[in-house]
């Protein structure tokens, strides 16, 4: 087959947010616009300044790792290894029968094992404990996708994408390509991230680009963005392949873009986000007035708000004012590596709906900001094809863009 003519579905997805621990919670939570952000005190930071995160309080990973899986694992790998493992119960799967040759893993994280990380430091700078003889097991970037290779016998391509905000949805993209050129026939792809430690969220104090109460995206008075932790993995087919075994499709993931600004590190420019959607919609064979929503990077703060909707403007014109574009961060927090897959799990639940989600905490319009946020209220739409934008530090652009499964 050439490459466009293997289609690529989602037969499985799995998520576990601070909305909650399955993709029903979280698209139930985003669907009603109900925000899993809360207080948030971190241990051995009392100087904190911001007090709310997405955070997930009561993580309890026993239940499904066992004593050895435990000791070799960080958070934000014991998160990809639930989510995966929803993802294969949906498709309808066995998780206790190998995967084998023909199928990745690709899951994306920005930061990889920062519990262990943080701890090892804290350990050996202050309290002079004994150094975790798995650390740098636990810590590596890849530690997820390797966890859930390993765990569910996937003896495929397995590698970790690490740009920054963009690797979720990039792990998402290259698995499209991957099966699209016939080297395997289906992965697990998504992201994980796990980075609530006192030194990371400091880390990101000083930046000056955390809401010290709530996340407001494309609304007037938005001050920041608030972060979150979690994962999001899809188990993604060959359509063919996923007939044969009687699967039920879910969506077709139709098209993928990415661009780099070559810019400023931080400061995202127009042209690089409206490229990346372009080559996302010219991937999928689509037309700008076919995209009947947009999931949008829409971080809250006060410029990034704006460039996305200078970048939409210039790919979808006039279609815009009609346009559903929605950032449902404010919901699930912006998860950094997993930020793209959660949305993505969003998407594909709002094509199937026929329900665009809401932006909550939204004030009133941002005349620099000239698009229809879906305020506050989810509304029935129908949706035969969507975008989901992702956007990070260093200038990398990715969108994926998702189709009604027909």
């Amino acid at each position: 087959m050439t490459q466009h003519n293997r289609r690529i579905v989602v037969t499985g997805m799995g998520a576990i947010t601070a909305a909650g621990k399955t993709c029903d919670d979280l698209w139930e939570a985003a669907r009603e616009g109900r925000s899993g952000v809360s207080q948030l005190q971190l241990e051995r930071f009392p100087t904190q300044r911001i007090k709310c995160a997405a955070h997930i309080p009561d993580f309890d990973p026993t239940g499904f790792l066992n004593a050895q899986e435990l000791k070799t694992t960080d958070r934000f790998a014991q998160f990809a290894i639930l989510a995966a493992r929803q993802a294969l119960e949906q498709a309808g799967l066995d998780i206790d029968e190998p995967r084998g040759l023909r199928t990745g893993v690709i899951i994306g994280s920005g930061i990889g094992g920062a519990n262990t990380n943080d701890d090892g430091h804290y350990g050996f700078y202050v309290s002079k404990g004994r150094t975790d003889l798995m650390t740098i097991a636990k810590v590596m970037p890849n530690a997820a996708a390797s966890q859930v290779s390993m765990r569910y016998g996937a003896r495929g391509p397995s590698l970790a994408i690490s740009s920054a905000c963009a690797s979720g949805t990039q792990s998402i993209g290259y698995g499209l390509q991957m099966i699209r050129a016939g080297i395997i026939d289906a992965a697990l792809v998504g992201g994980s991230e796990a980075l609530l430690t006192p030194a990371t969220f400091r880390a990101w104090e000083v930046l000056r680009v955390m809401a010290p109460e709530a996340c407001r995206p494309f609304s007037a008075k938005r001050n920041g963005m608030v972060l979150g932790e979690g994962s999001a993995v899809l188990m993604i087919e060959e359509l063919e392949h996923a007939l044969a075994r009687g699967a039920t499709p879910l969506a077709e993931i139709a098209g993928y873009g990415s661009t780099s600004d070559a810019s400023d590190l931080l400061r995202p420019t127009v042209e690089g986000p409206a490229s990346s959607m372009e080559a996302a919609l010219a991937d999928a064979g689509l037309a700008p007035e076919e995209v009947g929503y947009v999931n949008a990077h829409g971080t809250g703060t006060v410029l990034n708000d704006i460039s996305e909707t200078q970048a939409l403007r210039q790919v979808f014109g006039d279609h815009l004012d009609a346009l559903p574009v929605s950032s449902t961060k404010p919901i699930h927090g912006h998860a950094l590596g997993a930020a793209g897959a959660i949305e993505m799990v969003i998407t594909i639940s709002a094509i199937r709906a026929g329900v665009a989600p809401p932006t909550i905490n939204w004030l009133e319009p941002d005349p620099k900001c000239t698009l229809d946020p879906v305020p506050n209220t989810a509304r029935p739409h129908p949706i035969n094809a969507a975008i989901s934008n992702s956007f990070a530090f260093g200038g990398i652009n990715a969108t994926l863009a998702v189709k009604a499964y027909a």
